[in-house]
């Protein structure tokens, strides 16, 4: 026997079958990035934007003495760095950079989840503050990383690509 599951804004019906055994969440264990790069607050702008750029990331924890402390974005990183039509010559500005570190730009109050949370707690936690990754924490200890990526990679481990015409 399946439900019919209809969308009040399209006329496509969706076959849900039905499931007599309880059905348990996907944690966030089970798709986070785990062990991810951190840096400390006295990481230079410069060297965090280098390590992100190197390793095709987007966000890094920061962490000190091995607990969260906070977060650095790319876009965080893109808003304190000077225009390239800027009037510093490439000494003074590299000078700048290596000067100014993510300690003083980085998102102190940083929304965590634990391992065990439900996928779908967090995605809504991600989409609610509009922010791209949330660290996960255990024991205080930075433990994974969940991102956009991670969040859309299950989903094609669960839904995989298929021929559209």
């Amino acid at each position: 026997m399946t439900q019919t599951l209809y969308d009040t804004r399209c006329s496509i019906g969706l076959q849900m079958p039905e499931r007599s055994e309880p059905i348990h969440p996907l944690r966030t264990r089970h798709i986070m990035s785990i062990s991810p790069l951190t840096i400390t607050p006295n990481t230079s702008v410069y060297a965090a934007r280098a390590l992100m750029q190197q390793c095709r990331i987007r966000h890094l924890p920061i962490v000190e003495e091995g607990r969260l402390v906070g977060m650095v974005s790319d876009r965080d990183l893109r808003l304190v760095l000077p225009s390239p039509a800027t009037s510093l010559a490439a000494g003074e500005l590299h000078y700048l950079l290596t000067k100014l570190t993510v300690g003083e730009i980085m998102t102190r109050f940083v929304m965590a989840v634990s391992p065990e949370c439900p996928v779908p707690e967090a995605i809504g936690r991600m989409l609610g503050h509009k922010i791209g990754a949330l660290p996960v924490v255990e024991n205080r200890q930075v433990v994974g990383i969940l991102t956009r990526t991670d969040v859309l990679q299950a989903f094609l481990k669960f839904y995989p690509l298929s021929d559209c015409a």
